[in-house]
């Protein structure tokens, strides 16, 4: 089985300039994949940051040794979860922890790409392709 280190290291793929309104286009999408996956890997970090939060907590307030036994071999595993979630964005490119000036840039264009996205216009009046692609007009 595959784990998450064995992925190939490519580098955030960034919107090389301004998005066009018209994304039904598949050209308009370039750049998407990587922030994509970039995203989806920062929401997973995120949920397991929490689960180890829970889970800690969770140990504060249980008095039966079995169900603390079992608490805190959930909290051992999502702390390795963490690290191994936390390397594969690194060896991507994605987090840079130890170094501020880079993690800056990317969360800068990170923003930069999220403003750009708020200002498409998600529900476009003519959305017709030819027949192809066609959302009905409401």
């Amino acid at each position: 089985m595959k784990s998450l280190m064995d992925y190939e290291k490519k580098p955030i793929n960034a919107i090389k300039g301004p998005m066009k309104n018209d994304y039904l286009e598949i050209e308009n999408a370039e750049g998407m994949p990587g922030l994509v996956d970039s995203t989806i890997a920062l929401n997973f970090l995120l949920n397991v940051k929490s689960g180890i939060r829970n889970c800690a907590i969770a140990l504060t307030e249980i008095a039966d040794p079995q169900a603390r036994t079992e608490i805190r071999n959930m909290l051992d595993a999502q702390i390795d979860l963490h690290a191994e979630v936390s390397e594969l964005m690194m060896n991507k490119g994605w987090l840079h922890p130890y170094q501020p000036t880079e993690q800056f840039n990317l969360d800068k264009m990170s923003a930069q790409a999220a403003l750009q996205i708020a200002n498409l216009q998600l529900f476009p009046g003519d959305t017709s392709r030819l027949g192809s692609f066609a959302t009905p007009n409401y």
